[in-house]
């Protein structure tokens, strides 16, 4: 019960952060701020409080100015697995301190800028209710907006989704085509996705998932990603 309240709470401060963000970039109307629009989804999908959603507007008008930057860390975790660590910081020096101590004491490595990334590809995914919907007629229907593939997946709750990714130079166009057909996503998030996964024994593959939990934790960090199958 408590890890599933810790896991809440920490995906409601990632999405306040991301309204901050999106908000000193385009502006407090979602009528003209695409990515202020994506973060209104994700925080319904997670159950986010419409208070801390406005609070979140609010510090990012106030005069208490709050300048987050998205720093990308890259790294490997043990037994060779590929790992990105995307953090939203107003203090470098503390989070690279942090990112680095986790990934040592978890028998891992922090890499250079590109050492990791080129084994990924930044793309959109937007995960649909899929009741009402053709799968096949709507994968034709959006190639032209750009979306790469189309399958099923399943949510926290066991329960069906559809899943889209696209490009992320699509994710604009994507997102448009699914509003203009009155569509809305269950979320919609930038990703990083392995070109490749790494298949590893059961107590190898803990060792990684353990890392990534502590890196996860991390006040700064809003995702980690990796490459473990």
């Amino acid at each position: 019960m408590f890890a599933r309240w810790d896991r809440m709470a920490k995906q409601f401060t990632r999405i306040g952060k991301e309204i901050i963000i999106a908000v000193k970039a385009g502006g407090p109307d979602p009528g003209t701020n695409p990515a202020l629009r994506r973060c209104f989804q994700n925080a319904r999908s997670v159950g986010m409080p419409k208070d801390r959603v406005e609070a979140a507007i609010k510090r990012a008008q106030g005069k208490e100015l709050i300048n987050y930057d998205e720093i990308l860390y890259e790294g490997y975790g043990p037994h060779g697995v590929a790992i990105l660590v995307e953090t939203a910081t107003d203090n470098h020096v503390r989070t690279v301190a942090n990112v680095k101590s986790i990934f040592n004491k978890g028998d891992g490595t922090l890499g250079n800028s590109g050492s990791v990334s080129f084994q990924f590809r930044k793309m959109g995914v937007f995960k649909l209710n899929p009741a009402g919907l053709n799968a096949e007629d709507l994968e034709l229907e959006l190639i032209d907006a750009g979306l790469d593939e189309l399958g099923e997946g399943t949510g926290e709750n066991g329960e069906e989704l559809l899943v889209l990714r696209c490009a992320f130079s699509d994710f604009g166009s994507l997102q448009k085509a699914l509003e203009e057909k009155g569509i809305n996503p269950l979320s919609s998030e930038l990703e990083w996705i392995p070109t490749t996964t790494v298949e590893l024994p059961e107590e190898q593959a803990q060792d990684v998932l353990k890392l990534v939990d502590k890196l996860e934790q991390d006040e700064d960090v809003q995702k980690v990603f990796h490459n473990l199958q």
